[in-house]
């Protein structure tokens, strides 16, 4: 076993240097076919997670470039455990291949959550364990698995991480919504929705990276609302770039010359400056592909932490006025759409939120469409809990760009309102295409198989699958060629949903 000042060292030379350094060099483009060429790894899966406080932990970044050390503080009851990095992808369907394991390092059982009375932000003042070489690790979305190893209670916990890439000039940009991720966790007691009462009054006014996720063994949302899509990405090979939305908005040079950027199913939290760099670059001829609901719907503010920068998301929502930064002079951190500055989200996507909860059937209104080939739907095709839990419309109230064509329009009731759901593909000035799925279960229902059934996947069903990852194909190869609004320009057949006033039009509407 390592002793502690051997532990705040652990490089990557341990246990699988040979592995990790096989990619030819920490800063070259990464081969997507060739890599997941390489063998998977099927036990990256947390099979027994033990104790809620057994093992748990958090990296001092939300992304590192290749090579740059990675600082882990872990807290567990054991006396020993081990870190393993796997990064995320296809490799032959295993969806996974470990990249470094470390040796065995000592444990440590660090204090409780910490909560500050004025924000009710909760975060964990922990020692740093372990520093991480990632030299050869190559880009993307990554899960660190932590495992317990002594002959204690064995447990797992999970630590994402983006191996960012430094430039995403030529490729597709898959962009991890880890601002989002930290919205919905509840870790020391409450996340931007509801605090240790259940009520939205003790949810917290911001909320830092400096702890573990509660959520899903530590990974956050990512294996729900964005692991389905980068295995699908990878098993086509396209040239892909990973970073997060902190990065998009740290990074003005980050998305120059990139053909496409991808954000994945719950991608609701945005700074301005990630929303600015996102529309210059689409209006630049970069290809904008929305697969998921609710996106770019809350304006907040990264600041730093203790721990380092952009580790905090601030987003006051209603109560912005009480917001120290606002009254500064910062922008509000409430809904992008909200006065005092109104930017709704359609201007920027095309659709525009509308509501919560809903569980609909997804109806095909525009088979004929050539992001709908390969797919044998037919007019009125409908697929069983598609839509939901979120769910995007077109809104003509709201700036949206035309000409944009609607290519499913589903009937949803939210909360006793009969309304819409609707996927859209736009073509821009600058050439660029837009496609918007209009609904949060997209990248869940790419791994549907089966009969459905069950509360696990909704219901979700193997023609939603198959519907869902041929669409999702068609999107990504011909974003990923260049800009498709220019080589497919949208024919717009709004008015067949919906009048000038931004009302449905029941009869054509098939209502």
């Amino acid at each position: 076993m390592l002793g502690l000042a051997a532990a705040l060292a652990v490089t990557a030379s341990a246990a699988a240097r040979p592995a990790a350094a096989a990619d030819g060099g920490s800063r070259r483009c990464l081969d997507v076919r060739a890599e997941n060429r390489r063998p998977g790894d099927a036990d990256w899966r947390i099979t027994r997670a033990g104790a809620a406080r057994a093992i748990e932990g958090f990296a001092d970044r939300a992304s590192v470039l290749p090579g740059e050390p990675l600082r882990l503080r872990v807290s567990t009851t054991a006396a020993s455990y081990t870190v393993s990095a796997y990064r995320m992808g296809w490799y032959g369907g295993t969806r996974a291949r470990l990249v470094w394991r470390s040796p065995e390092l000592p444990g440590r059982l660090q204090p409780p959550a910490r909560v500050d009375t004025a924000t009710r932000t909760a975060w964990a003042q922990w020692r740093q364990t372990a520093e991480v070489d990632t030299c050869g690790w190559p880009e993307g979305s990554y899960l660190l698995r932590l495992d317990t190893t002594d002959s204690g209670e064995r447990a797992q916990r999970y630590v994402p991480l983006t191996v960012r890439s430094a430039s995403a000039a030529g490729r597709v940009l898959l962009v991890n919504a880890v601002a989002t991720w930290q919205a919905y966790n509840r870790w020391g007691g409450a996340d931007l929705y509801k605090g240790t009462t259940g009520k939205k009054a003790s949810r917290s006014l911001a909320v830092s990276f400096d702890r573990p996720y509660q959520n899903a063994h530590g990974a956050g949302l990512f294996l729900t609302y964005e692991a389905p899509l980068v295995t699908l990405a990878e098993r086509l090979g396209l040239p892909l770039a990973y970073a997060t939305g902190i990065d998009v908005a740290r990074d003005r040079l980050l998305l120059c010359g990139a053909v496409a950027l991808l954000s994945p199913g719950h991608d609701e939290y945005w700074s301005p400056e990630q929303r600015l760099r996102t529309t210059a670059a689409r209006d630049a001829g970069t290809n904008l592909a929305v697969f998921g609901a609710n996106c770019c719907y809350r304006r907040a503010r990264f600041e730093d932490s203790a721990v380092g920068p952009d580790r905090t998301v601030v987003c006051y929502k209603e109560d912005y006025a009480l917001d120290p930064g606002f009254r500064r002079g910062l922008p509000p951190t409430n809904d992008f759409r909200r006065a005092p500055a109104p930017e709704p989200e359609s201007s920027l996507l095309g659709v525009i939120y509308d509501g919560y909860p809903v569980d609909a059937p997804y109806v095909v209104t525009h088979p004929g469409h050539w992001l709908l080939a390969g797919t044998a739907a037919a007019q009125g095709d409908a697929f069983a809990h598609l839509v939901g839990v979120e769910y995007d419309r077109i809104d003509l109230r709201y700036p949206t760009p035309r000409p944009i064509e609607v290519l499913a329009h589903s009937p949803v009731v939210c909360k006793g309102r009969h309304t819409y759901a609707d996927t859209v593909y736009a073509s821009l000035p600058s050439g660029a295409g837009l496609f918007a799925t209009g609904t949060m279960r997209w990248v869940e229902a790419l791994d549907a198989t089966g009969p459905g059934g069950g509360k696990a996947n909704h219901g979700l069903d193997g023609r939603a699958g198959a519907f869902t990852r041929t669409v999702t194909e068609n999107v990504l190869r011909a974003f990923a060629a260049g800009p498709a609004g220019r080589a497919r320009p949208a024919v717009d057949n709004v008015s067949l949903h919906y009048g000038v006033d931004g009302a449905p039009t029941g009869a054509a509407s098939g209502v």
